[in-house]
């Protein structure tokens, strides 16, 4: 059986540390993030991370609109889980609000539970959490830094 390994991708917004299981891709660490406690919590070893290192630079140079590697949300509570399945659906350039992502998994008043699942994505930009905002029209907050989400969004078209 593969063990599981981890790798950095250099991105114009920093260093991205992904983590890949047997499973799928299982974490990918910001820049803003503790990359040393992702490896650690996952038990994962210098190692190749496939196909996802090639999907994240052509995203980046802007060739990619979605991935399709595998993912592995083993262990993650079923309310995030969920969460982040509505999250897969919001398509490349668009963006959808809190509450409409809670209206979507069927938890109308759960908005701020929608917005700690985005905050607490273990697969950043795969399970694209930037393209939600607040009903207001302001970006909202990103575990990456506001300055990250509006490159991610401007990259995808949706600002200018």
């Amino acid at each position: 059986m593969c063990e599981t390994s981890f790798a950095t991708v250099e991105t114009q917004v920093g260093t991205l540390t992904v983590v890949v299981s047997p499973r799928g891709v299982r974490r990918i660490a910001l820049p803003s993030d503790d990359a040393e406690r992702a490896i650690r919590e996952t038990g994962a070893r210098p190692g190749p991370i496939g196909a996802v290192r090639g999907q994240l630079e052509e995203y980046f140079a802007g060739t990619r609109t979605s991935f399709d590697v595998p993912l592995d949300l083993e262990g993650l509570p079923p309310f995030r889980t969920k969460v982040l399945g509505a999250l897969q659906h919001v398509p490349f350039g668009e963006v959808t609000t809190y509450k409409g992502l809670a209206v979507d998994v069927d938890n109308p008043g759960a908005v701020r539970a929608v917005g700690t699942a985005c905050a607490r994505n273990p697969l950043p930009l795969l399970i694209p959490c930037h393209r939600v905002v607040r009903s207001d029209g302001h970006l909202g907050r990103y575990r990456g830094g506001e300055d990250m989400k509006r490159f991610l969004l401007a990259l995808e078209g949706h600002l200018e």
